[in-house]
């Protein structure tokens, strides 16, 4: 553990800046910052072999952790109470960006890595999404940074966007909560697109997105189980049979039982604010890993092969946002 004191320590430094310029720029977020703040310091200090167990491990172990605290944000029975409405709308908007992903896959023959981490990032809930994705797929720094910058650019477009376009349709409060909370990639964003939102209009579209975004949060689950499945089958030859206990991602496992016992305090009358230490944990620990993962990222390479994963995120967040808009229009919620 000692090796791994000193890139661990690195991770925490470049941390507390993004930290605090996330908190002063909520759209941008502090992720995206120590991603490129650690780009920046691996671009001029490329001797990091004394720091690289600790990075590497802060990459892996500290991103598994942080996804497992992230369940102490999940209320599960305030989800299935006021998240069910959406629930065909999120389906709906998942299922058209992974389709999307898998389809630029194989026609752009675009790396499997980028197109699953944008297209998750995408459809479920941006950065959260996408650090539960890479331990399971094994994928690269530079990938995981590739996705990460991708989202980061969708959300600012969303974010300044998203409340003139709703007001042109017609959107009801209710209608634009649904629609911010199933087309906006990270809860970040989500929350400034619906208190711009909110701001114009003098409503509360900001508790209703929310909730919706964190039932579109849940898909992680059943997503990284699949990708799972496939990278256990993919390893095995014809003569073994498939594990689950194998294929099961054991720190999702943990992130549902930290979702299960919110919803059971909760259910005890015990108030859900004694989880919110951990859940600030649980921010502050992807903003680590994402320092990791900016360390470990070359920053000319990322510019030079980053217009794929542009064109696969932009296309995903095109037809999330449509969807999300056609099958509101369909149920009559708009």
């Amino acid at each position: 553990m000692l090796k791994k004191v000193h890139g661990i320590l690195i991770c925490l430094i470049i941390s507390l800046p993004a930290w605090f310029l996330g908190k002063s720029l909520p759209l941008i977020g502090a992720p995206v910052f120590a991603i490129f703040i650690g780009m920046l310091i691996a671009y001029f200090y490329q001797d990091r072999q004394k720091g690289q167990a600790g990075i590497a491990f802060t990459s892996k172990y500290i991103l598994q952790t942080a996804v497992v605290l992230l369940g102490f944000g999940l209320n599960l029975s305030q989800v299935f109470k006021v998240g069910l409405e959406s629930l065909p709308v999120i389906i709906s908007t998942i299922t058209i960006s992974l389709v999307i992903a898998y389809f630029l896959h194989k026609w752009l023959t675009i790396d499997v890595n980028t197109t699953t981490l944008v297209g998750v990032g995408s459809s479920i809930c941006g950065g959260s999404a996408i650090a539960a994705t890479a331990p399971v797929i094994n994928a690269k720094d530079e990938e995981v940074a590739k996705a990460i910058s991708v989202i980061f650019l969708f959300n600012i477009i969303a974010a300044l966007f998203f409340p003139t376009l709703g007001q042109l349709l017609g959107l009801t409060n209710h209608g634009f909560a649904i629609f911010a909370g199933t087309a906006v990639n990270d809860t970040s964003s989500v929350t400034a697109t619906a208190a711009s939102w909110d701001a114009i209009h003098h409503s509360n579209t900001l508790n209703g997105a929310t909730i919706v975004k964190l039932t579109r949060t849940l898909a992680i689950i059943p997503i990284t189980l699949f990708l799972s499945y496939k990278q256990t089958k993919s390893k095995q030859d014809g003569s073994h049979q498939f594990s689950i206990k194998k294929a099961f991602p054991q720190f999702i496992f943990y992130f549902l039982v930290a979702s299960i016992v919110t919803t059971l305090v909760s259910a005890f009358g015990i108030h859900p604010g004694i989880f919110d230490q951990l859940k600030e944990l649980s921010k502050f620990f992807i903003v680590m890993a994402m320092a990791a993962i900016g360390l470990n990222t070359n920053f000319v390479r990322l510019i030079k092969t980053g217009g794929q994963a542009i064109l696969v995120g932009a296309s995903c967040w095109a037809g999330i946002t449509l969807m999300s808009l056609l099958i509101q229009k369909c149920l009559g919620i708009w």
